[in-house]
């Protein structure tokens, strides 16, 4: 099922430019999101992220009439870059991005830091290591507009985070705190599964008494697409990013130690007690 995330458009009078780009969640797998972000909407082309099931990704472009002509993969797991091999023999000739050399087809290493251009787009990927060695997240702006976005892959997810499969909590705490904290709290976050609810209910478990995270959770819970959040929303439910808040210390440490508690301490905890949670 193709769940588009873009509002409807205004009437004629009012459109406005913002609504040339362009974000399709495509589910794909048990519980994946791959995306088609259109890159240049006068040529219909546009960019695939992480298409784990290239047949449904390329119907769901050709439903709306677009051209696949590049791929931005998150990480190395099939999950995620999967799919990449076959894409490229159904579309031949897509540039395939990716920042590990363990990813499928290839054909463009990313620079951390170093922006560059896809169709009328500017992608800025950064390098969120922790779930992965590799892992990538993707801000992309577009100077016509005051849209921003950023695919997270299985770095920040709504209400929550990856595991830390090869990376420490103090890498984690740099991705998701420094480096996808630092964007615009406006920035829409657009991650690599559909773990919401699952991820709330560990955010209500921490913080009982927080009204951003029970309305969160409650929505989600009536909601079947719940992408995208903002990096600013996500500062107020997600444990992941509320490590200096004492509700969240105390929580994950207990009272007495909070005062002597660094985030990265409060973060390896978070982890550990998530990955434990059954609630």
């Amino acid at each position: 099922m193709l769940i588009s995330s873009v509002r409807p458009s205004p009437p004629p009078a009012t459109l406005s430019i913002r609504t040339m780009f362009t974000v399709v969640p495509v589910p794909v797998l048990a519980d994946n999101y791959a995306y088609l972000l259109l890159t240049d909407p006068d040529a219909k082309k546009c960019a695939a992220v992480d298409p784990a099931e290239p047949d449904k990704v390329l119907a769901a472009a050709k439903d709306k009439g677009w051209t696949v002509d590049t791929i931005l993969t998150t990480h190395h797991h099939a999950d995620h870059a999967g799919g990449n091999e076959d894409f490229v023999k159904l579309s031949p000739g897509v540039a395939v991005y990716g920042g590990d050399d363990r990813i499928g087809a290839l054909t463009h290493q990313i620079e951390d830091g170093k922006a560059f251009q896809l169709g009328k787009l500017t992608v800025l990927p950064r390098y969120t290591i922790c779930h992965t060695s590799g892992s990538v997240s993707y801000y992309v702006t577009d100077s016509a507009s005051d849209k921003k976005v950023v695919f997270t892959g299985d770095t920040l997810f709504i209400g929550g985070c990856g595991r830390f499969f090869e990376g420490t909590p103090d890498q984690m705490h740099n991705s998701l705190n420094v480096v996808l904290g630092s964007l615009p709290g406006e920035t829409e976050v657009y991650c690599g599964h559909e773990y919401t609810t699952s991820n709330l209910k560990f955010a209500a478990f921490i913080e009982p008494s927080n009204p951003d995270v029970a309305a969160k959770l409650k929505w989600s819970q009536e909601t079947q697409c719940t992408v995208p959040s903002t990096i600013a929303q996500e500062k107020t439910f997600n444990p992941f990013m509320r490590v200096s808040v004492p509700a969240v210390a105390a929580a994950a440490l207990g009272a007495d130690a909070v005062a002597a508690a660094s985030p990265v301490e409060i973060m390896g905890k978070l982890r550990e007690l998530k990955n434990n949670f059954r609630g």
